[in-house]
């Protein structure tokens, strides 16, 4: 928290956004694999200030390729390699089920989100979320989260013509090339704002 605000909190996707994707689903730490500089920027944005969370689905539990065990060593290693560079997740907040269990946790529904406003006690209209794919903005926009497209993994394939169809969808979203890119962006905004508002922003958010 700073200057005596409520949290402020960053929703992130995990599977390309974070880490590595894999169409045949990341079943163990082995292949959980962090994309580069993704670790360090979630590092930035907890040193600016910022809480980060995950917001995730992991239908590979209810499909049977992974178990429990496995998705704990996936974030042990994760959470091990984020306190290597000085960073860290505050929790992951998963949804298990496969798609025929009609739930309301897996994106692109809102209840992943939705949970996490409950928990942390956040207005959801100041939670970013971040993620590489169309449905994670679909359930930013149904939270009512400010929705960020970075185009590694799934979104690393979209063509410039579905971005601006995207733009056009979603006139909130913003573009971003990396994690990285996007913290940057982040942080940068903080930094003028708080020129603005004549607050001093000394050693804020420092990208070096």
């Amino acid at each position: 928290m700073r200057d005596g605000q409520a949290m402020n909190l960053i929703i992130l996707d995990r599977d390309g956004t974070i880490n590595e994707d894999r169409d045949d689903f990341i079943k163990s730490a082995d292949e959980w694999v962090p994309l580069p500089g993704a670790l360090e920027a979630i590092a930035r944005l907890n040193h600016a200030g910022w809480h980060t969370v995950i917001a995730t689905n992991q239908s590979g539990l209810g499909r049977g390729l992974f178990d429990m065990a496995a998705l704990t060593a996936m974030h042990s290693k994760m959470n091990a390699a984020l306190a290597r560079v000085g960073g860290r997740i505050g929790a992951v907040f998963f949804c298990p089920h496969a798609p025929e269990d009609q739930c309301t946790c897996r994106k692109p529904l809102p209840g992943l989100l939705e949970q996490i406003g409950e928990r942390f006690g956040v207005d959801l209209k100041t939670v970013p979320v971040v993620g590489d794919s169309v449905r994670d903005l679909e359930a930013a926009v149904a939270a009512g989260c400010p929705p960020h497209l970075v185009r590694t993994g799934r979104g690393a394939s979209l063509s410039e013509a579905q971005i601006a169809q995207l733009m056009q969808q979603i006139p909130a979203l913003q573009v971003h090339a990396d994690l990285a890119a996007f913290a940057e962006s982040l942080i940068q905004q903080e930094r003028t704002a708080r020129g603005a508002s004549g607050k001093t922003d000394s050693g804020f958010g420092r990208l070096d």
